[in-house]
């Protein structure tokens, strides 16, 4: 009799499950991947006065009198970068290149952040650049590689991963110390 029960919940469970939850399509959820982030550097030199503007790439300081800029991150930095946001280039489609944005951030205040902090960095510029059809890299003014966040916008739904975030050493979590 309890086992009728438990089996009656858990068929119940599924069903509900399946009618709240998309379901994704087969095809999609075995073939699909999510392709490697750009290889390019950071291109620090696109950050003098109008070089960005010549080569088509947005950047904090560009912003269109004429019509909204796209991608806009503006409103982005001020809600989740504050001063660990210094600036970044917006690379929008062209040829064979994939948009992204590359987020350039303040190495001391980086340095500071656990690993769930930069994870919610890295993942609400993720969710906002997804909007625009755009991957992100997070860089600081070094040049190293921090973090990624890519997506395969050729599948629906898209399928992101977040990458090359340290989980060790000073971005690991932090929690209290307990003395037996």
């Amino acid at each position: 009799m309890v086992k009728a029960k438990s089996l009656s919940f858990l068929a119940i469970g599924l069903a509900c499950a399946a009618f709240i939850l998309p379901s994704l399509p087969l095809a999609t959820a075995k073939t699909a991947t999510v392709p490697s982030p750009a290889k390019e550097g950071l291109e620090l030199s696109l950050l003098a006065p109008n070089a960005a503007v010549k080569n088509g790439v947005i950047t904090a300081s560009n912003i269109s009198q004429k019509q909204l800029t796209i991608p806009s991150i503006w409103w982005a930095k001020e809600q989740f970068g504050g001063k660990l946001l210094d600036n970044w280039l917006a690379y929008p489609t062209k040829g064979s290149r994939t948009a992204r944005i590359d987020l350039i951030v303040n190495r001391q205040i980086w340095s500071l952040l656990d690993y769930v902090e930069r994870y919610k960095f890295v993942n609400n510029f993720g969710n906002i650049a997804r909007d625009y059809g755009y991957n992100v890299r997070v860089f600081n003014y070094q040049q190293e590689l921090l973090a990624t966040y890519t997506c395969n916008f050729k599948v629906q739904p898209r399928l992101c991963s977040m990458a090359n975030l340290e989980a060790l050493g000073k971005a690991s979590v932090r929690g209290s110390k307990t003395i037996p």
